[in-house]
């Protein structure tokens, strides 16, 4: 049994195999042209979603401040007031209103508290029930969330 070895493919097939094809680069190309938009997109996503989730709670630490401190100054029920308060140097802008609950005899407070991340106005509410007779609130607060 003889054994046959060969020491070099010819010139021309080495040439061949060197590199890409036409073909393959505009295909890798195509398909880049394809994905980099996507996950450009999934990154402002991603990006927007964190800020959005950061801005809500320091909305509604903000909307539970000013739910406090009209309760302290006796301002709680005194109809419709707003204001702006700036955090961290981003402005965030509050309304309160208090109307009549129609179940008992409570009012029913909202402070609304309003931001915006990327040019998207966002929205936090916190909405609670007072006894108008009373200093005390009579149930702890609730949280809604709403986009404009």
């Amino acid at each position: 049994m003889k054994f046959t070895r060969t020491t070099s493919k010819p010139c021309s097939a080495s040439r061949r195999s060197a590199g890409f094809t036409l073909a393959e680069v505009l295909a890798a190309l195509a398909f880049m042209v394809i994905v980099i938009p996507v996950v450009v997109q999934g990154i402002q996503l991603s990006s927007r979603a964190g800020q959005v989730g950061v801005r809500k709670a320091a909305a509604a630490r903000i909307g539970d401040r000013v739910v406090n401190e009209l309760h302290v100054t006796g301002e709680l029920l005194n109809g419709s007031r707003n204001g702006i308060i700036r955090e961290g140097g981003l402005e965030y802008e509050w309304r309160m209103d208090s109307q009549s609950w129609l179940e008992a005899d409570l009012d029913m407070v909202t402070v609304s508290v309003a931001f915006a991340v990327q040019g998207e106005t966002y929205d936090v509410r916190l909405t609670t029930l007072v006894d108008p007779n009373s200093t005390a609130i009579t149930s702890s607060s609730t949280l809604n969330e709403t986009s404009q």
